[in-house]
């Protein structure tokens, strides 16, 4: 087998935790390869030779799992919170720590979070080549006008660069007059980016919920609760992130261009 960096490389790939704790173990002299303390990153070890132990305990690796959470608000996407709130890896089964989310929603969103043990699917599922569609029901401030809906869809200019065109549709008003709900269906995935472009055209997201990535939705899933995808929606997952998936862009070729 190619050599593997101790870092995150050879722990992560194997399932054991993410590519953050990985190097959080070695630092703290937890990783022992061959016996001895590895506390360098760069150290190069053959994955099919070295015997690798987390805390005494020889690394194997896991089965690839995808997990779906319905993440209700006021938790964090991290392990740990410096400031004592609730996080995400509260709500997943015991023993479950191994697993790492892949991207994050903020503390007051809702919806479908995955988690996963498997680094490069998780890699592929926030590349932004991917342009795997995330769907979202937002409820904003105020009675928003079709324009303002056209602009959304068109994309709205933000501190980042202006947005890439999205799906969005009224989906019906709240009980009051005051309010308006948005379906938008994005293929990028930037910090915050529903909010961004709520306060764009003006209004302001009052809650915002997660319901489907890319072939996966929460369905029927209580809020709060998780379970492993099915053999089907994995394969679904995998197909959607593909290369060669039919309708992902292909890059340009630099043949006879100029440089």
């Amino acid at each position: 087998a190619r050599p593997t960096r101790t870092r995150d490389r050879l722990l992560s790939r194997a399932g054991v935790c993410s590519r953050t704790a990985a190097r959080q173990a070695i630092a703290a002299g937890r990783v022992q390869v061959d016996g001895r303390i590895v506390r360098d990153p760069e150290v190069w070890v053959d994955a099919s030779r070295a015997v690798v132990c987390l805390d005494g305990v020889e690394v194997r690796e896991r089965p690839k799992e995808v997990w779906l959470l319905h993440k209700p608000t006021g938790y964090v996407t991290t392990a740990s919170d410096e400031r004592g709130r609730a996080t995400v890896y509260e709500l997943l089964p015991a023993g479950h720590t191994w697993l790492a989310p892949v991207g994050r929603l903020d503390r007051d969103t809702s919806g479908l979070l995955l988690f996963t043990n498997d680094s490069d699917l998780a890699d592929a599922i926030t590349a932004p080549a991917s342009k795997l569609p995330k769907t979202y029901v937002a409820r904003c401030r105020g009675r928003l006008r079709d324009e303002a809906i056209a602009a959304l869809a068109a994309g709205v200019p933000l501190r980042d660069g202006p947005t890439l065109p999205a799906q969005v549709r009224r989906v019906g008003d709240a009980d009051d007059d005051h309010t308006t709900m948005l379906e938008l269906v994005l293929v990028e995935g930037r910090n915050r980016q529903v909010r961004r472009m709520i306060e764009a055209i003006g209004s302001e997201v009052l809650t915002l919920h997660r319901r489907r990535i890319g072939p996966l939705e929460l369905g029927d899933l209580p809020l709060g609760e998780a379970r492993p995808t099915t053999p089907g929606e994995l394969a679904a997952l995998r197909a959607a992130v593909s290369p060669d998936r039919p309708d992902r862009p292909r890059p340009r070729s630099n043949r006879g261009s100029a440089r």
